[in-house]
């Protein structure tokens, strides 16, 4: 490529065929905007594990119909190279609500199509589990979606599934990556071929769909279980202006609990704005404050909210006149403490099995420990969630359920992703179960707490200035203590488990249980008295999170001693004022 960043921009639009991303570069060129140039187009937007994503502007470093394009070309041109019959099998392709989602998956099709690979087109904006659902029903050899989650606004993104139904995992990641780099001229940018009937592009929602909500019914009242819902039992729910609305309610109908759910109606409809909160993601503060207000108004005491590709799931209960909004990792518990009381007596216990990331709660696990069944740990994020999942299941086990404490929830009966729609689903099953034993949701999870202990969390993350500083802190960390550190605070490190450098205290042979990533910071630690924390670098922002969870015979000392776990690690590694961090 070019070096000079005038000579580059001219590259640009001489690929570039959208004239609003065209004219974008040209005026900043006629300003002479040296500074802008350089952060739009110096640096390629990076392919990575869970693809694209990014803010929708012009130039490589961002969302727009050229990278889109370029991406479509490398994903075709390694599926060729490396998946079997693939121009039959075709890809599943489906899009969210957003601004060009629409164009950029008409692109996605167009660029299959001119290497005469059959399209699985979707025909209206779908929410993201569908599309490794489709992949799985059709047989197909990949499936791209067209969402950025719950991202602000600006942003878009290309979330790439394999073969199996799971996000990619490397190698693929990286080969695809090399494979965009030698795929860089456009050939086409003919989207016709989407709305004029091409031989090659199938509508094939209606081929799919049916056999989706049967799978979501099958997860959340298997034939041999068979369920009563609670009348009594109903909910608001909040799709957040994205396209969980209309899967929801096909869901509910199927359940016989559409009658039961009250909309918020002013996030009701897909709107890529999210005019009503200031982050269109579930976890964030006042996110669901509509939803709160919709509730007081019809007294009702339970709220379920997905985030606007509707694979995340919040839930929030009326506790004693105040709502309780459910943490990611207090769900994840609760609807995995259902999965094993349902599970049929006759079948095998040590069988079963259910999985969590690492930066996730370890209540599940301790669950699993004392009733005997399979517990697994995977490295964050649902793409090792789900290859571990079928890895499991390779080897007879019957995987049930896998949860991470992002608000994210898997039944593989349905997808080997999270899904807030299959989620939504089990947990409403569980909660008329737990209705008839007169416990809600809060109440269960407090039986929960009283026969595992009480876990709590103080999770939060720091804002560095630079990749460089990152590595920096993580190198000072490491200094603290050959081999290892040995103590934080008053509490003495049981097991250094270090996925950068490959070191685990607990092993005899020193290697990690879970794979080994050099070009990422992550330290865990398990401390004497229950605590255990993870300490990672972020691989798509310029943080340092911190997730650390503390285990005690009541809320409030797993609480304390969670947060004194905190401030240890504030003062004694990650110094904030000293290295330029800002705590959220």
């Amino acid at each position: 490529m070019a070096t000079d960043i005038k000579e580059i921009a001219e590259e640009w639009l001489r690929l570039d065929q959208d004239k609003s991303t065209a004219d974008e570069i040209s005026k900043l060129l006629a300003q002479g905007n040296v500074d802008e140039l350089e952060s739009r187009l110096r640096n390629r937007i990076a392919f990575g594990t869970a693809g694209l994503r990014g803010p929708m502007q012009a130039g490589f470093a961002c969302m727009n119909s050229l990278t889109v394009i370029q991406a479509s070309q490398g994903l075709a041109a390694y599926l060729l190279k490396t998946e079997r019959d693939v121009k039959r099998r075709g890809v599943v392709i489906g899009r969210d609500a957003r601004h060009n989602s629409e164009k950029f998956a008409k692109l996605t099709a167009a660029a299959f199509v001119a290497k005469g690979i059959r399209v699985w087109w979707y025909e209206i904006p779908t929410h993201t589990p569908l599309v490794p659902f489709g992949v799985q029903e059709m047989n197909a050899a990949a499936g791209v979606m067209i969402t950025a989650s719950h991202n602000p606004a600006q942003d878009n993104g290309y979330k790439v599934y394999w073969s199996n139904g799971c996000q990619i995992i490397p190698p693929h990641d990286s080969g695809i990556a090399e494979a965009i780099l030698e795929n860089l001229e456009p050939f086409t940018w003919d989207t016709s071929v989407v709305d004029d009937d091409s031989l090659l592009v199938e509508g094939s929602l209606g081929l799919v769909r049916d056999n989706y909500f049967r799978a979501i019914r099958e997860a959340a009242r298997p034939e041999d279980r068979p369920v009563s819902y609670d009348k009594g039992l109903k909910f608001v729910y909040t799709p957040m202006h994205g396209v969980g609305l209309t899967p929801m309610t096909l869901c509910m109908e199927n359940l016989g609990l559409v009658s039961q759910m009250t909309v918020v109606e002013a996030q009701a409809k897909a709107d890529p704005d999210f005019p009503t909160v200031r982050f269109p993601n579930p976890e964030e503060k006042g996110a669901l404050d509509l939803a709160i207000e919709t509730a007081d108004a019809a007294s009702i005491p339970l709220i379920l909210a997905s985030d606007p590709d509707a694979d995340r799931l919040a839930v929030a209960e009326k506790v004693a006149g105040t709502w309780h909004i459910f943490t990611g990792n207090e769900l994840g518990l609760l609807i995995g403490s259902y999965m094993f009381e349902r599970y049929p007596e006759e079948k095998p216990r040590e069988k079963l099995a259910m999985l969590a990331s690492t930066v996730s709660s370890r209540a599940l696990h301790a669950l699993a420990v004392k009733e005997g069944f399979h517990f697994t740990e995977t490295l964050t994020g649902f793409k090792w969630l789900g290859n571990v999942a079928l890895d499991l299941e390779s080897q007879g086990y019957d995987v049930v359920y896998a949860f991470e404490e992002a608000l994210g929830y898997m039944m593989p009966q349905t997808v080997h992703d999270k899904d807030s729609i299959t989620a939504a689903a089990v947990f409403l099953t569980a909660a008329s179960h737990w209705s008839c034993q007169d416990l809600t949701p809060y109440a269960k999870l407090q039986q929960m707490y009283e026969y595992l202990g009480y876990f709590e969390d103080a999770n939060t993350y720091l804002i560095s200035p630079s990749a460089v500083v990152t590595t920096a802190v993580f190198t000072a960390i490491r200094a603290l203590g050959a081999p290892h550190p040995s103590q934080i605070g008053s509490r003495k490190i049981t097991r250094w488990r270090d996925l950068t450098t490959g070191y685990d205290s607990k092993s005899e042979d020193h290697v990690p249980d879970l794979p080994v990533d050099k070009s990422s910071q992550m330290i865990t630690c398990e401390l004497e008295g229950g605590g255990r924390f993870t300490v990672r670098g972020s691989g798509t922002e310029p943080k340092i999170k911190l997730y650390i969870e503390c285990v005690g015979e009541s809320s409030e000392i797993a609480k304390k001693g969670a947060e004194e776990i905190l401030g240890d690690l504030l003062r004694e590694w990650f110094r904030p004022e000293e290295n330029g961090l800002k705590l959220a």
